[in-house]
């Protein structure tokens, strides 16, 4: 079994995917904790986590597997993925909810986009995990739910488990694709933050401030108008993550922020329907993530 894990991370790293232990049938790291670390080796010069210690090269994975039957953990940061994590519904969901392949396909087809063909792995869950190539120099985060129902994703912060891996569960396997597909454009924009607003003006001028907003919802009005057939949707995702802030802010009421969406929307062709859903998703997220002034997105 220890061969066979191994052969596993070296397959991964020859992929160029930073690789790094998990505990023996399990999805955790194995790897010692800040509170406990020795300060030696790797540690030396301070605690280095998880994502610090992958590594591609096969001497480490070697030395490290020789010790142990660990799972395989890819550090999705360091090896510039971006993984789509497709999940099973809850053993305490409805018998009728939908999985996270279907809530994805659902998402594809709204865009006007097939479901990306890509390396893909089966998890012990059932769920699936499609691999993408990030791009590089952009830090794309972790996300839970973004996207749609029981859709998270793994970038940096966050890791996946590999090929090869064994769970009391099940095994994780790879059921289709050679390769990690680069990430489709589509959803880069739905996954890439919403571009943080120019700060507003500090004194307290209510029709300054007014005249602010204004212009950043007539500007996100403009940026859905002009999408293309294949970005209406995303566009109108970004548009409502970017105006949530000043909903939670206190500085727009949420019914006018939906009606010039829900217009804009229309007008470039999407059903209402889906409009309103996409806006009630992409607004909630957004307020529930900016209830202080100057949070991220």
């Amino acid at each position: 079994m220890s061969a066979y894990l191994l052969n596993a991370a070296l397959a991964a790293a020859a992929r160029g995917w930073h690789v790094f232990p998990l505990r023996p049938g399990t999805k955790r790291p194995a790897l010692h904790g800040e509170v406990t670390c020795p300060r030696t080796g790797a540690c030396e010069a301070g605690h280095r986590k998880w994502e610090q210690r992958a590594t591609t090269d096969p001497e480490r994975i070697r030395a490290t597997w020789s010790q142990g039957a660990f799972n395989v953990g890819i550090a999705t940061g360091p090896s510039w993925l971006l993984v789509v994590d497709l999940d099973m519904p809850k053993d305490n969901s409805n018998g009728d909810a939908p999985d996270g392949a279907t809530t994805f396909g659902a998402l594809c087809e709204r865009t006007g986009h097939a479901v990306p063909d890509t390396y893909r792995t089966r998890t012990a869950s059932g769920g699936s995990h499609l691999y993408f190539a990030a791009p590089f120099g952009l830090r794309l985060a972790n996300t839970a739910g973004t996207i749609a129902p029981l859709v998270d994703t793994r970038a940096w912060g966050g890791y996946v488990v590999a090929a090869g891996s064994i769970t009391p569960a099940g095994p994780y396997e790879a059921i289709s694709g050679r390769v990690a597909a680069p990430l489709p454009s589509w959803l880069l924009s739905i996954l890439k933050p919403a571009p943080k607003p120019v700060q507003a003006p500090s004194v307290p001028v209510t029709a300054q401030s007014r005249r602010y907003v204004d212009t950043a919802l007539g500007n996100e009005v403009r940026n859905v108008s002009g999408a293309q057939l294949g970005q209406r949707e995303a566009r109108l995702f970004r548009a409502a993550r970017a105006m949530g802030r000043f909903i939670a802010w206190g500085d727009l009421p949420r019914h006018e922020v939906e009606q010039a969406l829900q217009e804009a929307g229309e007008a470039v062709g999407l059903p209402p329907s889906q409009c309103r859903a996409t806006l009630r998703s992409a607004l909630n997220w957004s307020i529930a993530h900016n209830q202080r002034r100057g949070d991220a997105a």
